[in-house]
């Protein structure tokens, strides 16, 4: 999945780029599939339908998920370098998320 709260002609050219032929991306949800309070937008993760004890997200800003702030993973804003690998140094981490829900120890994020 990818959850943005970019408009969906944007996100999906980025997509483009990003993943060519979409082989990697199932499903884009956009601002349109996001909640809007006072002019702000944020991404319920409960309208993925999916157990939030087994589901993270990865973003720059914890304000895209004030109701799911448990399931939160901090990254960085990309700048757009080429050589970033900020996301590489994720793995561990999203490695260790990955078996404590496994054996039912419900991890939580940082």
């Amino acid at each position: 999945f990818v959850f943005t709260t970019a408009t969906q002609d944007y996100a999906e050219k980025v997509l483009e780029v990003l993943v060519p032929r979409g082989k990697l991306i199932r499903h884009c949800l956009c601002q349109q599939d996001c909640v809007c309070a006072q002019g702000c937008y944020w991404k319920d993760l409960s309208r993925l339908g999916r157990d939030l004890d087994k589901l993270v997200a990865l973003d720059h800003t914890a304000q895209g998920f004030p109701a799911q702030a448990a399931n939160w993973v901090p990254v960085p804003r990309w700048s757009g370098d080429l050589q970033d690998e900020e996301l590489l140094h994720l793995i561990p981490r999203l490695a260790q998320l990955s078996r404590e829900v496994r054996s039912g120890g419900g991890g939580q994020a940082p």
